[in-house]
């Protein structure tokens, strides 16, 4: 029997969000559609085995074609990054993040690393996050005039705390980061130094972005992003560390793999490792500027003033409206992304003065730069016309021809 007579509930939610994910623009940047190899690895029989342990040393038996998988993801990742070992079996990057300090560090131990609200991520010591409640968080932000890291605040901020690690990394940061001045903070207070590279892996393999994995002691990233796999994480790290990384991501967190995305994540590698990978990267990023001057010429203000990657963040208080306000509204004209805080931001995250926009999965669809104009254009006019639901309306029309020009897994309705 298929789903379609055992679960009628559940198949139409997936064949509504398959439509959905047709018909909608998608601009979160933390998103992205996956190859149907990926997708065809994810519902394979894979799923049905449980194989804690590691390749070579299982607990259970049975593991022959699971070694194998995992094999290739760990090689192709090593080969891809450039990394000296590498553990796929994270199940998020929260989880490749925790693995991390659980390896290194103790409960009450300082780390540095980037405030939330200026574009760092939750696991980067969020108070109500198990970072900020096992361990002592000191946070280093933008430089308030020109909105990029300011590493000498970074700087200043070690020498006074002498964090036993430093994170670089965000998640909601539009501008290069520069690894080396961080390297060159941690060796000043002794620290070990973490790249937080989810956002921006896919990137750093195709050359657009600095590389951490040579400067770090470790790299943690997700798998779903610009590196185009399927959700998940992995940790990279030095030989010296492998044994600590391994333990503390099993036994030390987690239990049994998830061997059918271990196995999607060897595919989205092999993928990662093709020619037209680095041209798919490169149009990220031209998609990112364009709709970024698009913007700016509609009258928006971006933070930092653009973007260097895959992700711009867009302030809207000379609009007056919030980020909430504007996301839903974009919503509802087809157009999909976050609210997100600003630097600096006087609205609380639950409203929040901007919103969140990244190429990615336009990108994936083969849209290139004359639709990131259509694109900004149309924010532009949802953003002005909030409460027309005539124009918004329109609107969501306009964008559904749009992405009907650009259609995704047709081997899925045929």
């Amino acid at each position: 029997m298929n789903l379609w007579e055992t679960d009628r509930d559940i198949a139409e939610a997936i064949q509504g969000e398959l439509k959905r994910q047709e018909e909608d623009i998608i601009l979160i940047a933390s998103e992205n559609y996956v190859s149907p190899a990926v997708l065809e690895t994810l519902g394979s029989v894979f799923t049905n085995k449980y194989a804690e342990g590691y390749p070579g040393k299982r607990f259970y038996r049975g593991c022959e074609w699971m070694d194998r998988a995992e094999s290739l993801a760990i090689s192709r990742a090593k080969e891809l990054f450039g990394a000296e070992h590498v553990n796929v079996q994270p199940h998020s990057g929260s989880q490749a993040n925790m693995a991390v300090y659980f390896a290194m560090l103790k409960p009450g131990d300082t780390i540095l690393t980037m405030n939330l609200d200026h574009g760092g991520h939750l696991t980067h010591g969020h108070k109500i996050n198990f970072s900020g409640k096992l361990y002592n968080v000191v946070s280093y932000g933008v430089d308030p005039d020109s909105e990029m890291i300011d590493y000498d605040q970074a700087a200043r901020l070690a020498r006074e705390y002498r964090p036993k690690m430093i994170v670089a990394g965000a998640s909601a940061y539009p501008r290069i980061i520069h690894f080396d001045r961080f390297r060159e903070i941690a060796d000043d207070v002794g620290a070990y130094l973490m790249a937080d590279i989810a956002h921006i892996a896919g990137l750093i393999v195709a050359g657009y972005h600095p590389d951490p994995i040579p400067l770090s002691e470790f790299v943690t990233l997700t798998n779903h992003k610009t590196l185009r796999g399927p959700r998940g994480g992995m940790v990279l790290c030095r030989e010296e560390f492998a044994k600590a990384i391994n333990r503390n991501v099993f036994p030390g967190i987690q239990g049994g793999p998830l061997m059918h995305v271990i196995a999607a994540k060897a595919v989205a590698l092999k993928e990662a490792q093709q020619p037209e990978f680095k041209e798919y990267q490169h149009q990220i990023i031209l998609n990112a500027a364009a709709l970024g001057e698009r913007l700016k010429s509609n009258g928006f203000r971006l933070v930092s003033g653009g973007s260097d990657n895959h992700l711009l963040l867009v302030d809207l208080r000379e609009k007056g409206i919030s980020g909430k306000a504007a996301a839903l509204a974009l919503e509802r004209a087809g157009i999909c992304c976050n609210r997100n805080l600003i630097p600096f931001d006087p609205s609380p995250a639950s409203k929040t003065s901007g919103i969140r926009l990244g190429t990615p999965a336009v990108t994936t669809r083969g849209m290139k730069e004359e639709e990131m104009k259509l694109i900004g254009d149309w924010i532009g006019e949802v953003v002005k016309k909030i409460d027309d639901e005539n124009a918004i309306a329109r609107i969501r029309r306009e964008t559904a021809e749009l992405t009907g020009s650009f259609p995704m897994y047709q081997c899925i309705r045929d």
